[in-house]
């Protein structure tokens, strides 16, 4: 990954539910940013990361077959490097917790506002950019 600049970003979008995938990206494409890839399972998100390289992914966290904590904790092992954001809802901050100590680096709550999804988004870059 290269230098990130946080107004244009290559984003996956993970989620099981269609209507969440379409809101979110076409917020994500609202504000700037392009949604590069799509996956509905957690197994999917393994995938199809591996395929893409985004900039970052959001990760919902209840999904069949492969939750998003251990899609993020997948992702992570073979990618250490990932910049993941968990998408959750209001009654989750257990899992919200675990993900973090997975390694997720942030998270939003549904339902999606924009300027709390771009909070989320620059503050994972920053965070990065310090880091790097």
């Amino acid at each position: 990954m290269g230098e990130k600049n946080a107004d244009s970003l290559n984003i996956m979008v993970v989620d099981d539910s269609g209507i969440t995938t379409k809101k979110l990206s076409e917020l994500l494409e609202e504000l700037g940013h392009t949604v590069v890839g799509v996956a509905r399972t957690g197994k999917e998100a393994v995938e199809t990361y591996n395929a893409i390289n985004p900039d970052i992914v959001t990760m919902d966290i209840t999904m069949p077959d492969m939750d998003g904590i251990e899609a993020t904790q997948a992702i992570l092992q073979k990618f250490k490097d990932a910049l993941i954001i968990m998408v959750t809802s209001h009654n989750q901050e257990a899992k919200v917790l675990e993900a973090i100590r997975a390694g997720a680096v942030g998270y939003v709550i549904k339902p999606f506002k924009p300027d709390t999804v771009q909070r989320s988004i620059d503050r994972v870059i920053e965070k990065f950019m310090m880091d790097a």
